[in-house]
C-alpha cells in the first residue's frame, strides 16, 4: 500500500498563491509506481487532471488551464523514505476552487497521465477556495 497525504490547502483571495504539499510512501515491489499527480474536482463537476511529473526522469506535464500558473515539482532523494511532490499554484482565480487530490499511479506512457484510473492510490484530498 502506498500512503499519500496532502497539505498546503486553504483559502485565498484571486491572484494569490498557495504550496500543495504531497508525502508518498516510496515505490517497491507490489506497490511500484511511477507517476505522482495532482487532480481536482470542483463541486458538481468531475475529476479533473492539473498536473503529473515522472519520478524518475522528472518530466512534467500540466492541463492547458494551468499551463504558465502552476508549477509541479517533486524531493525524492535517495535516503529518503518519502517522495514529495509539490504543486506552487500561482495567479489563482475563483475556477480553481476545488478538492485537490495527490495520486500515484503506474503508467505505460506518458500521454495516459491525465487518465484518474491509472492510478492506484490517493491521498485524502485538501480543499482550495480561491474567491474573487
Amino acid at each position: 500500500q502506498v500512503h499519500l497525504v496532502e497539505s498546503g490547502g486553504g483559502s485565498v483571495q484571486a491572484g494569490g498563491s498557495l504550496r500543495l504539499s504531497c508525502e508518498a510512501s516510496k515505490a517497491s515491489g507490489d506497490t511500484y509506481y511511477n507517476y505522482l499527480g495532482w487532480f481536482r474536482q470542483a463541486p458538481g463537476k468531475e475529476r479533473e487532471a492539473v498536473a503529473a511529473i515522472y519520478i524518475i526522469g522528472g518530466a512534467t506535464y500540466y492541463t492547458d488551464s494551468v499551463k504558465g500558473r502552476f508549477t509541479i515539482s517533486q524531493d525524492n532523494a535517495e535516503d529518503s523514505a518519502k517522495n514529495t511532490v509539490y504543486l506552487q499554484m500561482n495567479s489563482l482565480n475563483p475556477e480553481d476552487t476545488a478538492v485537490y487530490y495527490c495520486a500515484a499511479g503506474r503508467l505505460t506512457f506518458d500521454t495516459w497521465w491525465t487518465y484518474s484510473a491509472l492510478y492506484n492510490y490517493w491521498g485524502q484530498g485538501t480543499p482550495v477556495t480561491v474567491s474573487s
